[in-house]
């Protein structure tokens, strides 16, 4: 058992401050792209009005609770958990080498660099079945890329993340690891855990009132990136693991389910590699 929780609210306000100090990818937007964008999300919110014939009584339900998420800092979560999944989609329309997956509201950066074989920082009491990920990381031509980086973060056994519960220390499974000559990699960590979405703020009353369960499968967590290619975002799954199949946010692939072997001691095996396209010229 855990001796503490993490709440909605804060976990809501660690995702803001961190996405509001990391660096994030930006265009300049025109007004006529803003116009045909916003005009298309207001087109579908006011058919689903009609065709949903939407009470008074309900809409004021609905901008109470747009309100609460706001007020509690989950907007991160909400749009992370229900939007980001059809945004990554699109991306992938355009885009080779690995599949991508979300990023999700629990990145944290500026994390510890590790060698090519290494071990995520845990807990000398980590909980949690010991998993070996080894693989390579190359090109789309199947050049290895040495130096490359995966940046690593998961939940720990009992679906916990650092920096957004209080119980954890800072950088609890969360690593940077650097590939070596040829391109190569081996993580030692713990199989993470399932585990639900902060139910008890808005968020989690939508998905009470919905008759939704907030469960995400157990997965580990990946940015992987080297100079002069695209930075892939994905995460990765295990076979037969719960809720693997219904997903709260939708993010699951069949490309990104590792099938773990168990050694002789009981530690889980698993091979992943991942390709790199280069960047646009």
């Amino acid at each position: 058992m855990t001796t503490a929780s993490p709440t909605a609210a804060g976990s809501g306000a660690s995702a803001t401050q961190a996405f509001r100090a990391t660096r994030h990818d930006t265009a300049a937007v025109t007004a006529e792209r803003i116009s045909d964008v916003v005009s298309a999300v207001l087109a579908g919110v006011h058919n689903a009005i009609r065709e949903k014939k939407l009470t008074y009584p309900e809409f004021q339900a609905a901008k109470q609770w747009l309100i609460e998420v706001g007020e509690g800092g989950e907007w991160p979560l909400f749009l992370d958990v229900f939007v980001e999944h059809e945004v990554e989609h699109v991306a992938a329309e355009t885009q080779s080498g690995t599949k991508g997956s979300i990023l999700g509201p629990y990145y944290l950066p500026d994390q510890v660099r590790l060698p090519s074989v290494a071990t995520l920082p845990m807990r000398s009491d980590e909980k949690g079945t010991p998993l070996v990920l080894s693989g390579q990381v190359r090109d789309t031509e199947g050049k290895p890329l040495a130096g490359a980086e995966l940046d690593l973060w998961q939940a720990d056994g009992d679906g916990y993340y650092s920096g957004f519960a209080p119980h954890l220390p800072d950088g609890n499974l969360r690593g940077v690891i650097v590939t070596d000559d040829e391109g190569r990699f081996t993580v030692t960590t713990i199989r993470p855990a399932p585990y639900q979405i902060p139910t008890d703020g808005p968020t989690g009353k939508l998905i009470e009132a919905a008759g939704w369960h907030p469960w995400r499968p157990a997965h580990l967590h990946l940015l992987v990136r080297a100079p002069g290619h695209r930075k892939i975002t994905t995460q990765l799954y295990f076979q037969g693991g719960d809720w693997l199949d219904s997903d709260v946010a939708q993010a699951t692939k069949p490309e990104l389910v590792l099938n773990p072997q168990p050694g002789d001691d009981g530690t889980l095996h698993a091979e992943y590699d991942f390709v790199l396209e280069r960047d646009a010229a």
